[in-house]
């Protein structure tokens, strides 16, 4: 294996044998030459690679493998056959306190843990403060763990897997403990943990979560691989899959494959490293001029197109003729800070539908959710809506961005008498470019018109303007 790769899967199959009676089992242990069980695969041949210091994503719909996968790669359990290699020490946040002895106390699990993780007992000692403060017990650390609440349980479990030395860490739907002061601070070690170099193998549901951390991701599906690449783009097809219909699943499947194969992963691991510093704002305008350094005139640049749009498959409507517009008309892509825009498009409507509200929202370039709206509460959309019928949709924002690129998604709902579904929905059907304002301060992505004041404290208390 390459130094510069931490974990390496490769064609790793699990099968479970499921018996249907308790009896046949025991009848399995005498009659060899019989199958008294079923077999179920929970993984077929997946294989990918993460470099050390790349965080990557594992998402699926449940039951799609991804806990097993997980399991076998930090070595609690062992795949039917396949290879897995782990460069560095690792730390698995899977299902957190199940090592614990409920008659022993904190304490005495602590440093049980930190024994079966293979450290030493004085070097425990020297992290045993901090990982007490990160827990945040209290005097619960000297009683015995079956007085605990599950979230105390859960919470010193975290503590102990996150204040170890580790090279590579594992999380399994472990950030959902505690409140959310608690679940913030894991996720800032986790930031942290990225932050000095550390490899991270991350399974979420949270869809921002998973963009926001992850350089790539794999899906997950029965489980089989179905596309291992950029996060944002995997989430789009993962939604897609997710909300396709029954009849038209297999379909997508084929069609994520089908990317699959014609998906180069080196350039994908490229782009994703890039997705996180490109905040240019130097495109070419109408004219064929690229924007200056400061833009105090919205403006259409006709090569900002969106290539990563994904759209659901259609189950009676279709969207088109997106824009953003400003308030007199104008079509634009190239915003200045802090002005009202309209993002508009238009809904064919090839069936009679009930019940319809529409939606957009905003997201960052790796895909994050920032913010949208729906054009009304569930259950109070349009009561009917007849085949043939288009339907022009506004949605009026104000760009309180900082300079960078931001994609826009549209959606339309219809509440069922079952449930409420998505007739369609585009995702990064639009691209857009918030420009730089002249004496901008903002940082971090959303402006709050935050007004920054400094003094010069003089010995009376008097405050003075410094700046």
């Amino acid at each position: 294996m390459s130094s510069d790769i931490a974990i390496s899967v490769k064609k790793i199959n699990k099968c479970y044998f499921i018996y249907d009676r308790p009896q046949d089992r025991l009848k399995q242990g005498f009659f060899r030459n019989r199958k008294y069980y079923r077999e179920f695969w929970a993984l077929k041949d997946v294989s990918f690679q993460v470099s050390k210091g790349e965080t990557v994503g594992i998402i699926g719909r449940n039951g799609s493998g991804k806990s097993t996968l997980l399991q076998i790669i930090a070595g609690t359990l062992t795949p039917t056959f396949g290879e897995v290699k782990v460069s560095g020490r690792v730390a698995a946040l899977l299902e957190l306190g199940s090592g614990f002895n409920p008659d022993f106390t904190g304490r005495e699990n602590v440093f049980m843990n930190g024994a079966i993780l293979g450290i030493k007992k004085d070097e425990m000692e020297k992290r045993f403060e901090d990982i007490v403060d990160f827990a945040d017990i209290g005097d619960f650390i000297d009683q015995p763990v079956k007085v605990y609440s599950s979230g105390m349980v859960l919470r010193l479990a975290f503590a102990v897997q996150a204040m170890v030395p580790k090279e590579i860490l594992i999380v399994d739907e472990a950030l959902a403990v505690g409140d959310e002061l608690f679940q913030r601070k894991c996720f800032a070690k986790i930031e942290d943990f990225k932050k000095h170099g550390g490899t991270i193998l991350f399974v979420s549901h949270d869809g921002s979560a998973v963009t926001q951390l992850c350089d790539r991701s794999l899906l997950l599906d029965g489980g089989e691989e179905l596309i291992f690449g950029q996060s944002k783009q995997v989430l789009n097809l993962y939604q897609k899959l997710m909300y396709a219909p029954p009849d038209k699943a297999q379909q997508v499947r084929n069609e994520i494959s089908n990317i699959a194969l014609n998906t180069n992963t080196e350039q994908q691991l490229k782009a994703s490293r890039r997705v996180h510093t490109d905040k240019s704002t130097d495109v070419t305008l109408e004219n064929g001029e690229c924007t200056p350094d400061v833009v105090t005139e919205p403006a259409y640049s006709p090569g900002l197109v969106s290539d990563s749009v994904v759209n659901y498959e259609s189950q009676g409507a279709d969207v088109s003729n997106v824009e953003i517009l400003t308030l007199q008309g104008k079509k634009v892509n190239i915003l200045v800070p802090n002005r009202q825009y309209v993002y508009k498009y238009e809904v064919y409507f090839d069936k009679d539908c009930h019940n319809v509200r529409f939606g957009m929202l905003i997201k960052t370039l790796n895909g994050q959710e920032l913010g949208g709206a729906v054009t009304a509460m569930s259950g109070k959309g349009i009561p009917y809506i007849q085949a043939g019928s288009i339907i022009r949709v506004e949605f009026q924002f104000k760009a309180m961005l900082t300079p960078g690129t931001y994609f826009l998604n549209a959606g339309v709902l219809e509440l069922t008498s079952n449930e409420e579904i998505y007739l369609c929905r585009a995702l990064d059907v639009s691209v857009f470019k918030v420009a730089v304002a002249d004496n901008q301060l903002m940082t971090g992505t959303i402006d709050f018109g935050i007004i920054p004041q400094v003094y010069l404290m003089k010995d009376t208390n008097e405050r003075v303007s410094y700046a």
